[in-house]
């Protein structure tokens, strides 16, 4: 039996997302895909050692592990959590949700470095501070609960035996201008935020390098020359000038092949790509949500002798992101954005997958309603799970996971985490805007206070300033200062106040002119109007009626699967027919807790039919034209191969 790659094939190939399911875990793995996938894709390389699963464990509620010593006593370790799941969460072992602001972490480990190398330990995140001990001695620290870092241990090794890691965690649930995203700051969630996640919640691994390795390989591509701008950093120069060798391929053909000269400890060289300099079929090669190509990429370290000193496996998807006139451009054509605000929580096990598998099945359960991008709201999410929509295609909104009370602490903890995320993530295809603040959240007062505006719009100019490549919006939802897409938060249930806010240019102009949906100001920057989109980048909100007694939070609530469909489809369907309006977010994906407005529950099933959910977002908007067209030719297309209608044709054609 063939079974068709990908949930959203299988729905329209006929079986109902039960049967998918089923269908996608009886596929075999693959290297590269699921459990094998590296924990960073983007720079991988052969050989590396997964530290997932069971750690010695303890809780320092006294704060006295630091004067006692506890990264040299193993006595004090007196429990077992299985990482990167936090112990808050059911799967770690644990599912302790009470405060405990210090966390221990210990375990043992026999990898070596290579002859002459060096022996590295990554950490995904550790939610909020982390120091790391090896053998004794203080090897990192490091701030910032959803930042990733890295720790070169080679000198802290023994010569021979077991080698021993020791983490400290501190995470201080009640420090308000501490980044947090939606955990709450309360013993039990209320309204929207969500039980904590503290501690390590993303995969620890062990990988040995080279004595000179890369440290950091970024990749821009430019559709408009046919090239990608290579970017690579190294631990310390080379003894002696060497080269980069890098090798671009697509499905295996052999794309380009360059050597740069590499003198110090950065190299930044344009690898020229010729197939793609044919403007008839240069298509072929760009990365869409319809057809993500990716472009994979060898790079070689070598040294001024000839010796391979290191080698990585990378790749980049050939796109550009923008605006005009309105619209929103993906490689230079208007795009209708149809996202959904996901949330990246599972009751098991928190902000953390239960499994690699989950996160690939996330990605799919986006595509099987027919969104075409997903804003990551209020975390900064796992590369595994960039990578998915990278290879699956799915645009991304990258956001940041916000503080709340407004200090010079908050904008030096903010700052250098956001711009440490963004650093990392801005060669991933998938990810199309840029998100520092979400609401006003840790800005309360901007509006009033200048400090606080002006804390906004640097988070803008900075992130651009790093990556000039994707639109940015300073404050998403209202009150912004200066952003690229104006996005817009309005909750209504009611189809006829979209219609009577966004139909017409007027309408538009009205809203961003006046109090928001929200009673906030729109726009803090009347002037700054450079032909932005204006999306609705959340809206919906709706849910069931309830379970007597169980907590809940929704917007508007149906009784029936009858009037949630028809409440679902109403709102969709007055977005669809806005020419003005250039895409929108759906909140939100799943139920998440008490917040029960998902259009799947907590366990991934959906509420309604998939075919009847993804016919309503996929819908043509009026913002395109095209995709009525485009509608028609699929439907003909589909109609043609069963034999029931010819090809529809353009006007010329």
């Amino acid at each position: 039996m063939i079974y068709i790659r990908g949930l959203d094939l299988l729905i329209s190939a006929g079986l109902s997302e039960v049967e998918c399911a089923s269908k996608r875990d009886e596929q075999p793995m693959t290297e590269g895909s699921d459990m094998n996938l590296h924990p960073r894709p983007r720079l991988t390389r052969a050989r590396w050692t997964d530290l997932s699963g069971p750690w010695q464990f303890a809780y320092d509620d006294a704060d006295a592990g630091l004067d006692g010593r506890w990264f040299e006593h193993p006595e004090h370790f007196d429990r077992t959590i299985t990482v990167p799941f936090c112990p808050e969460s059911k799967l770690s072992g644990i599912g302790d949700k009470s405060f405990h602001p210090y966390l221990w972490y210990r375990k043992t480990f026999t990898e070596r470095p290579p002859e002459g190398g060096r022996l590295l330990l990554h950490f995904g995140a550790v939610d909020y501070r982390a120091n790391v001990w090896v053998n004794g001695n203080l090897v990192a620290t490091h701030e910032g609960g959803h930042s990733s870092f890295s720790a070169d241990v080679t000198a802290a090794l023994t010569p021979e035996g077991e080698q021993v890691i020791v983490v400290r965690a501190e995470d201080q649930p009640e420090d308000m201008t501490q980044p947090r995203g939606k955990q709450d700051w309360q013993a039990t969630p209320h309204v929207i935020w969500y039980h904590r996640t503290s501690g390590i919640w993303q995969p620890v691994w062990l990988e040995p390098v080279g004595a000179v390795h890369i440290e950091k390989f970024h990749l821009t591509p430019d559709i408009a020359r046919s090239c990608v701008t290579v970017e690579a950093t190294l631990n310390r120069p080379l003894d002696a000038p060497g080269w980069l060798a890098l090798s671009l391929s697509k499905d295996g053909e052999a794309l380009a092949v360059q050597q740069a000269r590499i003198t110090g400890r950065t190299l930044k060289a344009v690898v020229h790509i010729p197939a793609g300099e044919h403007g008839v079929t240069r298509s072929d090669l760009y990365w869409t949500p319809e057809t993500p190509h990716l472009i994979d990429v060898a790079a070689t370290l070598i040294s001024a002798t000839g010796d391979e000193v290191d080698h990585i496996q990378s790749y980049f998807g050939l796109r550009t992101v923008g605006f005009d006139r309105g619209r929103f451009l993906l490689n230079d054509r208007p795009t209708f954005v149809r996202s959904v605000l996901q949330q990246g929580f599972w009751p098991e096990s928190h902000l953390t997958a239960p499994s690699p598998e989950a996160i690939r099945r996330e990605v799919e359960l986006i595509k099987a309603l027919g969104f075409n991008a997903a804003r990551i709201h209020q975390k900064v999410e796992d590369p595994r799970f960039i990578y998915w929509c990278d290879k699956l295609g799915l645009m991304l909104w990258g956001e940041m996971a916000a503080a709340y009370d407004y200090s010079p602490g908050l904008v030096d903890r903010f700052t250098r985490e956001w711009l440490s995320v963004v650093d990392r993530d801005r060669s991933n295809p998938s990810i199309v805007t840029w998100v520092p603040l979400n609401e006003s959240w840790g800005v309360p007062d901007i509006s009033l206070v200048e400090a606080q505006r002006d804390f906004a719009s640097a988070l803008y100019h900075l992130t651009r300033a790093l990556d000039p490549s994707r639109p940015v919006i300073s404050n998403d939802g209202w009150e912004h200062t200066r952003s690229d897409i104006l996005g817009i938060h309005d909750y209504t249930q009611f189809p006829e106040q979209i219609r009577a806010r966004y139909h017409t240019p007027e309408d538009v102009e009205k809203t961003l002119a006046g109090p928001g949906p929200q009673r906030k100001r729109l726009l803090l920057e009347p002037g700054d109007r450079r032909g932005q989109p204006v999306m609705l980048t959340e809206f919906g909100g709706l849910s069931f009626h309830p379970t007597s007694g169980e907590p809940w939070f929704g917007y508007a609530t149906a009784n029936s699967a009858e009037e949630y469909l028809a409440m679902v489809e109403g709102l969709f369907d007055a977005i669809h027919q806005s020419p003005e309006l250039a895409g929108f977010c759906y909140t939100q994906i799943t139920d998440t807790l008490q917040e029960k407005n998902g259009l799947y529950d907590e366990n991934r099933q959906p509420k309604l039919p998939v075919d009847k959910l993804r016919d309503i977002i996929t819908r043509p908007s009026a913002a395109i034209p095209t995709e009525a067209l485009d509608a028609a030719r699929r439907r003909a297309m589909r109609d043609s191969s069963k034999g029931t209608a010819p090809p529809v044709r353009a006007i010329g054609e």
